[in-house]
């Protein structure tokens, strides 16, 4: 734990102190090494004296900026390098600062600037090899091996961060689209209950309300002529809708909670209209539904389109034209279409409207277009054709495809 706690404190150092305060801790660190090389190491050519050592300091001098200008600081510190090797001094003593210099313009890149250092280095060796009659030659193609060496780490270190960087792109891409695909799966998931709590409970409070509406109106504006047993099939049918509400309702939930929904078959599709029909017309509308028996294999999906699609449309007839509106359902095959048509006549003659016709589209509308482009289909909604009163809704659904 010391060791891993040493090594962290030390990779956040640069940062504590800043990288111009690290670089001239370095550089005064190596001016100490190398002036204990000079000092030191035996050496067949001219001893060690001030200017010596004054070149020395020149040379690792300039590494306090050598993150700054890379290029600038190794050039600068291989200038006064190649007087003080022309001046036959230590050899050995400045390789650690022109390494350092070497390895940090290599690794900032870019490779073409490293391999001109390269071409560099060896006719500077040449030049200052040729200047000492050549009797030092050995010692400076040694040194100047161990450069190329530095210049060949620095570019591989410059081409790891590069990859490393690459990848972290990479990763951060595919984070951006897995939270982008997350959103978008939410966003859908949100629009999917919104629709099915819609289509539940606005077909259930509209049945209800218009219901409750016939048994208050029998109970207090002719109460003395109230037939009771009409009343009484009135509320029993809201208790049945209620009843039949609560059970979706409670299925909707468990699926949201994520438990197991209890086995209750297959989503309602076309075999289903019938009881649209029904409930429709004890809300008090008069429904001629024609269903064609060509239809065949209808997919699920579609066939829960089509059965949504009518069940809003049939809600919105009972709830804007009122009681005694005239609705005609009509759904037929044509070719590798599914064609659902819902048009109502508007209200009838001396029947007031429960709900006011609003100029804004609701939800409903939006949802059975939601759904009907979920099933590869496009649905049309607006007034009917040619000033004929009532509302119309026509859904064309694909039956190509594994859709369900």
């Amino acid at each position: 734990m010391t060791s891993v706690s040493a090594v962290r404190r030390l990779s956040e150092l640069p940062a504590r102190l800043g990288e111009f305060r690290v670089d001239a801790l370095l550089a005064a660190a190596l001016a100490v090494a190398c002036g204990a090389i000079a000092v030191l190491l035996p050496h067949d050519g001219r001893a060690t004296d001030g200017p010596a050592l004054a070149l020395l300091g020149a040379v690792v001098a300039p590494l306090a900026w050598r993150r700054r200008a890379p290029l600038g600081t190794l050039l600068l510190s291989l200038a006064f390098a190649a007087v003080y090797h022309r001046l036959d001094y230590q050899h050995a003593a400045p390789f650690a600062a022109t390494a350092v210099g070497a390895y940090t313009a290599a690794a900032a890149g870019p490779r073409w600037r490293t391999l001109v250092l390269a071409g560099g280095v060896l006719l500077a060796v040449l030049v200052v090899w040729q200047g000492n009659g050549g009797g030092s030659a050995l010692k400076l193609l040694r040194i100047s091996g161990w450069l190329l060496c530095v210049l060949a780490v620095g570019e591989a270190a410059r081409l790891h961060r590069r990859l490393l960087a690459a990848a972290r792109e990479r990763a951060e891409r595919a984070e951006r689209t897995r939270e982008e695909e997350a959103a978008r799966r939410v966003a859908e998931e949100r629009l999917r209950i919104a629709r099915d709590l819609h289509d539940l409970l606005a077909h259930s409070v509209t049945v209800i309300g218009v219901r409750a509406s016939v048994a208050a109106h029998l109970l207090t504006v002719e109460p003395a002529r109230a037939d009771l047993p009409a009343v009484t099939g009135t509320l029993e049918s809201i208790a049945d809708v209620c009843r039949d509400a609560r059970a979706e309702l409670r299925h909707t939930l468990r699926g949201l909670r994520g438990d197991e929904p209890e086995p209750d078959g297959p989503p309602p599709g076309i075999d289903a209209l019938p009881d649209l029909v029904r409930i429709a017309e004890e809300a008090g509308a008069v429904v001629e539904a024609t269903v064609a028996p060509d239809l065949g294999a209808v997919p699920g999906l579609v066939g829960a389109a089509a059965y949504r699609v009518v069940q809003e449309a049939l809600t919105n007839a009972v709830r804007h034209a009122g009681p005694g509106t005239r609705v005609a359902v009509a759904v037929r095959r044509d070719g590798d279409t599914l064609r659902v048509n819902v048009a109502d006549g508007g209200p009838s003659p001396g029947t007031a409207r429960p709900e006011p016709a609003s100029s804004e589209p609701g939800l409903g509308l939006t949802g059975m277009r939601e759904r009907a482009r979920a099933a590869g289909g496009t649905l049309r909604a607006g007034p009917r054709a040619h000033g004929a009163l009532g509302f119309e809704v026509t859904a064309e659904l694909p039956l190509k495809g594994d859709l369900s």
